[in-house]
């Protein structure tokens, strides 16, 4: 297995130790998912989708031009324009007016609170204020129904309510109110607590008009509509409301428009059957006065090129006549109001400018009842009306010159034929003028009479605007929140929390956890290695392990000191062995790893001799001093100890070796004694080179207790007589960049021998021997712990 497998499990098992943490993480995170889902309004959608219908009557006037795409701008252009009618902020008025969803009724709950609506409420609202004051108010009240004749009222939930009959008048901030039952729903809801609420309609109108959303696809007539609310029945309501709405208001703009064009053609019939009477009479009275039955068919050839000449100025007058009335009317207009359309003009140009222009002044109209000519987009349409308004009146201009040319042009080729037929007699020359009066004013009063007809056929059979493709429809089931999402996203959140907290503190832990990840820091001293892992004892524990303890902690020194065999036994001489324990600095434990490694060392009945050099800081004494058990006789003698023997010559090393019974085993100790005012100069005295040659003759194992490495030197001073160095390290004390130090001097060659212990290790981060016990002194673990 190779490394980056080894960093891999390595990395995975320092997660899946915490697995409690992460299991609870998930299922709290799991039970507030199910908190959130349990209380939160659910929010449902409906669809619908409508075609827009094609206006057969007009088109328009760039039309010839939309194959070619000269004005588009890569878009629906016309659809967007529906999509704009549709969603106007009128026919939004109209759907809440008819819908009077400006007003809710609520079931009050514990935590939630339920909206009635899709059913039968429990009493209806009378509002005696004016509409125009209700509709821009807000207001809410509560109602206990208590009877089928009474409730209680309130404005405060937490005031004192007040009794009334239904059908009493009310009186409340916007005006009087007066409720009356509805005996249908009304026993269902008794018991209860209603809270009805009031809000402005342009409130409500802004709220469905953002939440509501529109498109289409690129080059097609279908609509797509989609609402999301709380009550799925609501935006059914709504949708399909809304649809109806915007088609009744399109055929209302439709009937206008034929109803004005109507109205005109009534005006010019009536004129004209006027002048078409007094023609007839003209004729008649000339006939008469001069005896004339019939002309017969004198000068035909003359008569039928005159024919020819009149009809095509008939024609042409028909066509001036018209123009010169619809500019009139156009100049006459002092506002913007609706202007007849398929009048039969033939200039097509004219006929769509007039249609377009009457369908702003619709839109135009339906915007005023709500706003103002101030609006920016009534501003907008005015604009746009002036324009088109210029347009039409420039081309009525051109139609009525170019007529004028054309009907000059025809009097005069009828002059020139008529010239010929002045030749005949004086009565044909009359009669002629005056039958030609006549067809001219029929034909026009004819005509006029066919387009009367057509308008009110176009008025019958207004169509709505659109056809419903997908009435509004909903599935039923809630688009949020979703269950699924929320509970995956539970367990994700459930899972990286922990996980994130993990990460950061080992990410900030700078300290020694662990024999595998000391092991990882030397790695690159191939002289040095990691002996053993001790695992940290609890506050109640015993500091000092027995003989037949079968604890982790008397496994791991048992492990320790077989290790520490394994490496003494490549010494050359057979004498004791010098065992030095140091540490970075005080407080890692080297006391209490050179007293456990003295006892366990003795338990295999060699003679051992445990030395306290730390002559700057004494420890040894006082951990032996507050052991509860052993070394009973130390606690009545004033001891002599190392700091002695090295001052005073006549001190013999027999002077100051202190027996001690512990756990049954006999451990010779050599204490500190006081503490001198040159540490290091004694140190470096020869007989303390003595004193070794003399434990190394009687002894075994002489382990000796040393000052802290990093602290001061004396540790150096002493480092030559020793045979194995063990450099102690705290789980979770001991910092990374301290140990830079003593594998330096490994480097350097300024000791040699040196191995590392790691002491105080979680039992969680016990690494190797450690994660498998062999069943000696279990312990179980608070579930709680995280570590």
């Amino acid at each position: 297995m190779n490394n980056s497998e080894l960093d891999l499990k390595e990395l995975i098992n320092s997660y899946l130790k915490h697995w409690k943490w992460f299991v609870l993480s998930v299922i709290i995170f799991g039970l507030l998912a199910y908190t959130y889902l349990r209380y939160t309004i659910p929010q449902y959608s409906a669809s619908a989708k409508i075609q827009i219908l094609e206006d057969k009557n007009a088109t328009s006037e760039l039309s010839m031009l939309q194959d070619l795409d000269v004005f588009s701008k890569g878009g629906n252009t016309k659809m967007e324009d529906e999509i704009e009618l549709l969603k106007a902020r009128q026919n939004f008025i109209q759907v809440v007016k008819k819908l009077k969803l400006n007003v809710q009724y609520f079931v009050l709950g514990n935590i939630r609170d339920s909206e009635i609506y899709g059913k039968e409420f429990p009493f209806n609202i009378n509002f005696i204020s004016p509409d125009s004051v209700v509709n821009k108010s807000k207001h809410s009240f509560y109602v206990d129904l208590d009877s089928d004749t009474s409730f209680q009222y309130g404005e405060e939930e937490d005031e004192p309510f007040k009794q009334y009959d239904f059908g009493t008048k009310i009186q409340t901030k916007i005006g009087n109110i007066i409720l009356l039952p509805n005996a249908n729903s009304l026993n269902q809801y008794k018991g209860k607590r209603l809270k009805v609420v009031i809000n402005p309609i342009p409130e409500v109108v802004g709220s469905f008009r953002d939440k509501i959303v529109m498109a289409s696809a690129e080059k097609s007539n279908i609509i797509s509509l989609s609402l999301t609310d709380p009550n799925q029945k609501r935006a059914i309501d709504v949708i399909n409301e809304l649809i109806l709405t915007n088609n009744e208001n399109a055929v209302a703009d439709k009937k206008a428009i034929a109803d004005r064009t109507t109205k005109f053609i009534n005006d010019r019939i009536t004129e004209i059957y006027s002048n078409l009477s007094t023609v007839d009479e003209s004729a008649e009275s000339f006939k008469e006065s001069r005896g004339i039955a019939d002309l017969g068919s004198q000068s035909n050839v003359n008569f039928n090129q005159s024919a020819a000449s009149e009809q095509q100025l008939q024609e042409a007058s028909i066509q001036l006549n018209i123009a010169n009335s619809m500019q009139d009317l156009i100049n006459d207009q002092n506002g913007y109001d609706i202007i007849p359309t398929n009048v039969g003009l033939n200039d097509a140009g004219i006929s769509n400018a007039a249609q377009r222009y009457n369908e702003l002044v619709a839109q135009r109209n339906r915007l005023l009842e709500s706003s103002n000519e101030k609006n920016p987009v009534i501003v907008k349409l005015d604009q746009q009306l002036e324009s088109l308004r210029r347009g039409m009146q420039s081309s009525l201009n051109n139609v009525t010159n170019n007529l004028d040319l054309q009907v000059n042009s025809l009097s005069k080729q009828l002059s020139q034929i008529n010239s010929r037929i002045y030749a005949a007699p004086s009565n044909e020359r009359a009669l002629r003028d005056i039958s030609r009066k006549q067809q001219t004013t029929e034909s026009l009063y004819l005509y006029l009479l066919q387009k009367r007809e057509e308008s009110q056929i176009t008025f019958a059979s207004a169509a709505p605007k659109s056809k419903i493709v997908d009435a509004a429809y909903g599935s039923g089931l809630p688009i949020s929140p979703n269950r699924k999402i929320v509970f995956l996203s539970a367990i994700i959140i459930g899972l990286l929390v922990p996980f994130s907290i993990i990460y950061v503190k080992d990410s900030l832990n700078n300290k020694i956890q662990n024999k595998v990840g000391l092991e990882k820091l030397i790695s690159s001293s191939s002289s040095t290695s990691v002996l053993a892992e001790l695992p940290a004892i609890g506050k109640k524990d015993s500091k000092l392990i027995s003989g037949d303890d079968r604890s982790v902690l008397g496994e791991s020194l048992r492990i320790l000191r077989t290790n520490l065999d394994y490496l003494l036994k490549r010494k050359p001489t057979s004498s004791g062995s010098v065992v030095l324990i140091t540490s970075s600095v005080s407080g890692e434990g080297k006391t209490f790893v050179s007293s456990n490694l003295s006892t366990v060392l003795a338990s295999t009945k060699k003679k051992v001799l445990l030395v306290g050099a730390d002559i700057r800081n004494p420890k040894l004494h006082d951990f032996y001093k507050n052991l509860d058990k052993g070394g009973k006789q130390m606690k009545s003698r004033d001891y002599t100890g190392l700091t002695e023997y090295l001052y005073n010559d006549e001190v013999k090393v027999e002077n100051i070796v202190t027996p001690t019974i512990l756990a049954e085993n006999k451990i010779d100790i050599v204490f500190s004694g006081k503490i001198p005012p040159n540490p290091a100069e004694l140190l470096m005295s020869d007989r303390l080179q003595d004193f070794f040659e003399y434990a190394r003759k009687n002894y075994d194992y002489i382990i000796v207790d040393s000052a802290p490495m990093i602290a001061v030197t004396d540790t150096l001073l002493i480092s030559d007589y020793a045979d194995q160095i063990l450099y102690v390290t705290k789980a979770g004390f001991t910092e990374r960049k301290v140990l830079e130090y003593p594998v330096k001097l490994v480097e350097e060659e300024k000791i040699k021998n040196m191995s590392f212990i790691v002491n105080g290790v979680k039992e969680s981060e016990l690494g190797y021997g450690g994660k498998y016990g062999y069943g000696y002194g279990k312990t179980v673990k608070q579930w709680w712990k995280f570590a």
